[in-house]
């Protein structure tokens, strides 16, 4: 039963971890292109620190995932099966690869933004709504996640 637990913390620590990366990625990406945005317009740096944070909610799923399965489906504990173990594995390795690229394809889109908003072009809203689609892909592997954490304590 203890390598049941391991195996599934194994995938708690892949969801967090490389959503957590992708996050982190992402932001960067994003606040690299608001510090040179700055230069030319430093009056849109509201508009800046926006793009530059959305990135950073991926990593917030990857805790969300681990939170379902710690309190809402209760089977991270040492009488989990060894199916149970496996589908928080595979969630967590899906969800942590879907966050990862998510937020750094989202980090791109938003820097893009930011130099056309440090060029002077008012694009800040086309920006934020073209920014969502990467964001759709981490919220589906959520929802994933969590189907598959219904799946096992039913």
């Amino acid at each position: 039963m203890e390598m049941n637990l391991l195996i599934a913390y194994v995938g708690i620590a892949v969801m967090v971890g490389l959503s957590g990366i992708g996050s982190a990625y992402g932001v960067t990406i994003a606040g690299n292109a608001a510090i040179g945005a700055l230069k030319k317009n430093d009056s849109a740096f509201g508009n800046f620190l926006v793009l530059t944070a959305l990135p950073g909610t991926q990593g917030l799923y990857g805790f969300a995932g681990y939170f379902m399965f710690q309190s809402i489906f209760n089977v991270l504990t040492p009488d989990i099966t060894g199916i149970q173990s496996v589908a928080v594995l595979g969630s967590g390795i899906a969800l942590g690869l879907v966050a990862l690229f998510s937020a750094i394809r989202q980090g791109q889109v938003c820097a893009n933004g930011i130099a056309a908003i440090g060029q002077g072009y008012n694009v800040f809203g086309n920006t934020l709504i073209l920014a969502v689609f990467p964001e759709l892909y981490a919220i589906v592997a959520l929802a994933a996640t969590f189907l598959m954490g219904s799946a096992i304590v039913a």
